[in-house]
């Protein structure tokens, strides 16, 4: 009888690198293994399929940050000549804000900016923070459950937002709603013509909204950023009404969507660590070190593109003039070459300088007021619900690719 012979199964195929792979649901979730793959075997990827530059390696990253130019939004006239002109008032809005700015542009609007977020300033907020936070944590507590997204995440950078700027902060849901759909621009790579009317009326909204609150602060001036914005001068220098209006949208929508995102990642990342909660429990004052630690794990926003500002060269590869370039600042905080033991969340972590708030001129200057606001929410959680657990239900993340976070953490405990 002749042996049967041995089959050789066949190679399991890996699918083709590319970021595109995010829109799977189940990558999503767990985008690291992707970004590991990026980096180990092309750390400066073209991707045919969003035909842009994908850069994966931390110090590639901060070289992007440093030398590539953020001014990559198409002007009206460009969307017209890619028969995209319904986009057209998002543009006129985008082209003025400064997270799409190159200096010297970007210095002068975020020179005035920077004056509503003076150190003074944070500090003053920091107790009326802990009060908001405590008010919000009263009306669950006694009912031994809760959404951190929808409970705490949500509305308290809302309502921090709104006093930022100035304007009521009982608006705190509506200026959540309007800031979530413009994020939908912020974070996709994708342009979803499904959303173009909803987007754009969400910013015809939002003007109205922004330009009846300055003329409310002119009449009644009030501290916040508008205020600031409308007395800021520098040299003669001011900002036109049309760049109030633009800069205190992005301000918005970066005050609340990365510390909303920041503090449903942060809790999450330590319940799914309970050493490292205990360890927290034990001593709170560890909780800036792991606020660092959770900004670099689950970092609220995961990358953003850049233009290459001429013919230049990134990791051995040749890059042209005007091409994109999206820097993953969620690969660059888990790069091994960096951080050791990348994927282990280890709250003590002492050498801890993630891209998180991005690097260099376009730093976040809200990182001061994100890091206390998500430091005295994550402290209150430890504190006053000692027995703290997972609910267990299938947790979704945003359809959001660009910024990370959940759509809802149900959490209980012992009341």
């Amino acid at each position: 009888m002749q042996e049967p012979r041995s089959v050789t199964p066949p190679q399991r195929q890996e699918p083709p690198l590319s970021l595109y792979h995010l829109l799977d649901p189940e990558i999503l979730a767990n985008p690291y293994p992707l970004y590991h793959r990026l980096r180990r075997e092309d750390p400066v990827h073209w991707d045919p399929f969003l035909h842009a530059w994908v850069v994966t390696r931390y110090a590639d990253v901060i070289t992007v940050f440093q030398r590539f130019s953020a001014q990559r939004t198409p002007t009206p006239e460009q969307l017209e000549a890619m028969g995209m002109q319904a986009l057209t008032p998002l543009a006129r809005v985008m082209v003025k804000q400064m997270l799409f700015l190159d200096p010297p542009a970007h210095t002068r609007v975020r020179s005035l900016a920077a004056k509503a977020f003076t150190p003074r300033r944070v500090a003053v907020l920091r107790e009326h923070i802990r009060d908001i936070a405590n008010s919000l944590l009263d009306r669950v507590q006694a009912q031994g459950y809760m959404d951190v997204i929808a409970d705490l995440a949500y509305p308290l950078p809302a309502i921090v937002t709104a006093e930022m700027l100035g304007v009521p902060t009982e608006d705190w849901q509506q200026l959540t709603a309007w800031s979530a759909d413009f994020a939908q621009v912020l974070g996709n790579f994708q342009h979803n013509p499904d959303r173009v009317a909803q987007t754009i009326r969400s910013l015809n909204e939002m003007t109205a909204y922004f330009r009846t609150a300055i003329r409310e602060i002119e009449r009644h001036p009030r501290e916040g950023l508008i205020h600031a914005f409308l007395t800021a001068e520098i040299d003669g220098d001011r900002l036109s009404e049309e760049e109030i209006i633009a800069n205190t949208i992005i301000t918005m929508v970066g005050g609340q969507e990365t510390t909303t995102n920041l503090i449903g990642n942060g809790v999450l990342s330590l319940l799914r660590h309970p050493d490292q909660l205990a360890l927290l429990r034990a001593d709170l004052s560890l909780i800036p070190s792991a606020v660092e630690e959770l900004l670099r794990y689950e970092s609220p926003s995961q990358h953003t593109a850049r233009l290459a500002p001429e013919d230049t060269e990134l990791g051995g590869k040749k890059i042209r003039k005007r091409e994109a370039v999206i820097a993953v600042m969620g690969a660059a905080n888990r790069d091994p070459e960096r951080f050791p033991d990348p994927d282990r969340l280890n709250i003590r972590r002492e050498d801890n300088r993630h891209v998180a708030f991005a690097w260099g001129s376009h730093f976040c200057f809200g990182a001061a007021l994100a890091r206390i606001e998500v430091q005295i929410a994550i402290e209150l959680i430890v504190r006053r619900l000692p027995s703290l657990r997972l609910e267990p239900v299938p947790l979704v993340w945003r359809e959001n690719l660009g910024l990370r976070g959940l759509k809802s953490l149900p959490v209980s405990w012992e009341r």
